[in-house]
């Protein structure tokens, strides 16, 4: 089996803005959770029978008790933000599992989600749908890959040391060195991409680079943005990869759908739903959703930095 991994609050970003340029300034309300449903059912019809979504419940994460300014909520559209919820409803009566992160972020699901699913033997591939660069240290062979949907790509092994210069697993070194301005932390100062591989491919992770290599303030910063870079893989989200198995819409998603204006993705659902689920109207959410607050993991700690 193929398990597909989707990044919502990406897709969700994607499709808003995607819509913004054809509506003049007049957002639906409902535009951008459309765009995400209408995504996961295009892949489900394409094939996809294993899927799971992890969103952004809310913005802020652990990672704002380390560094002062990493990303938070604040700039984000009102009409985005009003739709973050309201998708993972929508995909929950769809039938999609879906992982609503709250202390961790939208890419720890994946991370955790492709780490359980990577060790089951019954999986063939594990796809990641994000072209955030945190998630390319998820990448495994050719067995667990990153896709990018803007640019029509997946991303292996080999693919990501060729745009960033480092394996996958050195990935949160590289971030460290070079920064991530997505998330708000700047990286070592006088330290480019090209450099950064360089350090890495020479003395291999952060915490085994020789005093000449970084000063003592510069490895202490360093190995903090290393910290903020590295995707915990151990949010309890499902046991079984079957819980990811897409078996049709729920009971409520007629309703769900009415109300957004969207009677047509009714049809589509049922029309996707398996053979043997034939016009399936299922009474309850899928398993495999995450708690409404997810298990916090045990990240170093040590003294918020600025």
């Amino acid at each position: 089996m193929i398990v597909h991994l989707i990044d919502g609050t990406y897709e969700l970003f994607r499709h808003f803005y995607g819509l913004r340029r054809f509506t003049k300034g007049e957002d639906k309300p409902f535009g951008g959770v459309l765009g995400v449903l209408g995504t996961v059912l295009q892949m489900v019809e394409k094939g996809a029978t294993h899927v799971g979504v992890a969103t952004d419940h809310v913005i802020e994460s652990f990672r704002n008790d380390l560094w002062d300014e990493y990303k938070t909520g604040e700039g984000i559209d009102r009409a985005l933000w009003a739709q973050f919820h309201p998708l993972e409803d929508a995909l929950l009566a769809m039938g999609v599992a879906v992982w609503p992160m709250v202390e961790l972020e939208a890419d720890d699901g994946l991370a955790s989600a492709a780490w359980i699913a990577e060790r089951d033997e019954r999986v063939e591939k594990v796809c990641i749908w994000s072209p955030d660069k945190d998630l390319a240290q998820c990448v495994r062979g050719d067995r667990v890959v990153q896709m990018d949907r803007r640019a029509d790509r997946m991303r292996d092994e080999a693919g990501v040391k060729e745009a960033f210069g480092v394996e996958p697993v050195r990935i949160p070194d590289f971030l460290a060195l070079v920064g991530d301005s997505a998330d708000g932390y700047p990286g070592i100062k006088g330290i480019g991409s090209v450099g950064a591989a360089r350090l890495i491919a020479r003395y291999g992770p952060i915490e085994s680079f020789p005093p000449e290599a970084l000063g003592a303030a510069d490895r202490k910063r360093a190995l903090l943005f290393k910290d903020l870079a590295t995707l915990r893989t151990d949010a309890p989200l499902f046991e079984d990869v079957e819980d990811l198995r897409w078996r049709g819409p729920t009971a409520g998603f007629e309703a769900m759908a009415a109300r957004m204006g969207a009677d047509r993705l009714v049809e589509r659902a049922r029309k996707a739903a398996p053979a043997e689920d034939p016009g399936v109207v299922r009474p309850a959410a899928p398993r495999g959703r995450a708690p409404s607050r997810p298990r916090r993991p045990s990240p170093r700690r040590g003294p918020r930095a600025r």
